[in-house]
């Protein structure tokens, strides 16, 4: 249960709880809480995911069913302040993340890093190694890309554990990561958080969006520019549908 000083109010997009915060609130609300929420799992939402969980009622379930949905996508952020959360703010996956390795140092958290290639772990240790010191590294893994057998599975799990890690961050993007996350809750004993694309951006694989784009919600069109044969579709055609949807709901409710 989160800290009764650090509670967690929610606004309610499209069926996802996403919740009504910022980076600090966020960072205070991870290490208050962060032995009662081994096991558990933070989502890390945008409009792609929360269209997605709209149209998917298990998927809807699996967002829901996380100790925070965060709002990645700073029109979900910009949807709860026009319910009247005036402070909701974006706190998007690849900031939160090196917001807490940058405090790992002085706390002593322990980081597992799954997902992406072999490749890309590699170039991911050299950076953190440069630009989080004292950040321990408990291990990483790139897992095949096909379904995993039962035996894999819990191999898998034994090792990650092994590794007494306080947070697994889930590079597999949505909606599978988020998928994984959920599948493995009280299994995994370390605070899951999924992270899409933050390890290629720490890595250096991808560059992110200029900062004003980001303050201004185009972050996804950066994107698309780099990527517009894969992300071509998901964008317009998701962007488009929650477009509609808001128009259609002005206005909100709260739940905390």
């Amino acid at each position: 249960m989160p800290d009764q000083n650090q509670s967690i109010t929610t606004c309610p997009i499209m069926g996802v709880n996403i919740a009504v915060t910022d980076m600090d609130h966020t960072l205070r609300l991870i290490a208050a809480n962060l032995q009662h929420w081994r096991g558990k799992y933070i989502c890390v939402s945008n409009v792609h995911t929360t269209v997605t969980a709209s149209e998917d009622p298990e998927y809807c379930r699996i967002q829901n069913g996380a100790v925070m949905a965060l709002p990645d996508g700073g029109p979900l952020s910009a949807y709860s302040r026009k319910c009247g959360f005036a402070n909701a703010q974006r706190v998007t996956g690849p900031d939160l993340m090196q917001q807490i390795l940058a405090q790992s140092a002085s706390h002593g958290w322990r980081h597992y890093f799954y997902g992406s290639t072999e490749e890309t772990l590699a170039l991911l240790r050299e950076q953190l190694a440069a630009r989080y010191p004292g950040a321990v590294v408990a291990g990483m893994m790139s897992p095949p890309f096909r379904p995993l057998t039962p035996e894999e599975d819990a191999a898998i799990v034994e090792q990650i554990n092994a590794a007494r890690p306080d947070f697994v961050w889930v590079g597999l993007g949505a909606p599978k990561q988020e998928r994984w996350m959920a599948n493995h809750e009280d299994r995994v004993q370390g605070l899951m958080i999924g992270v899409g694309a933050a390890f290629d951006y720490e890595a250096g694989n991808i560059q992110r969006a200029p900062r004003w784009m980001q303050d201004h919600n185009l972050e996804w069109l950066y994107r698309l520019m780099q990527d517009p044969g894969r992300l071509f579709k998901r964008y317009f055609v998701t962007n488009a549908k929650f477009l509609l949807w808001t128009r259609r709901h002005p206005g909100g409710t709260s739940r905390s």
